[in-house]
């Protein structure tokens, strides 16, 4: 099953997903669901710097599947476009120049938020 490149079809996926996911999901998989949620929450750190954290962690470890999901984050978060651009720089500085086609898909779908989509 490919990613989708677009906002919108990875948005209408993942729900889907997440619907046969929690059907199927234990305890421990549930667990793991709310903690994550939890992290991302507003306290010493506002929601908006862990996307931003999340953004660069996934660029560095280089998945498509969760920079598309901090990028809507991001989005949601008021994230301008020079602050992605500066999370994404030091995405490539840790993970290296193998990041390259990730961030350039990562621009590419921010570029398609910005436009409207």
């Amino acid at each position: 099953m490919d990613i989708p490149t677009t906002a919108a079809a990875f948005s209408e996926q993942r729900a889907r997903l997440m619907k046969i996911m929690q059907r199927y999901a234990g305890r421990n998989m549930k667990r793991f669901l709310t903690l994550e949620q939890q992290a991302f929450a507003d306290g010493a750190l506002p929601t908006k710097t862990k996307e931003l954290l999340g953004l660069v962690a996934s660029a560095a470890l280089r998945c498509d599947d969760c920079i598309m999901f901090h990028l809507l984050g991001c989005r949601e978060q008021g994230v301008s476009s020079a602050e992605m651009e500066k999370a994404l720089n030091v995405a490539l500085v840790v993970g290296g120049s193998i990041t390259i086609p990730h961030i350039r898909r990562a621009l590419a779908a921010w570029d398609e938020l910005e436009q409207g989509g």
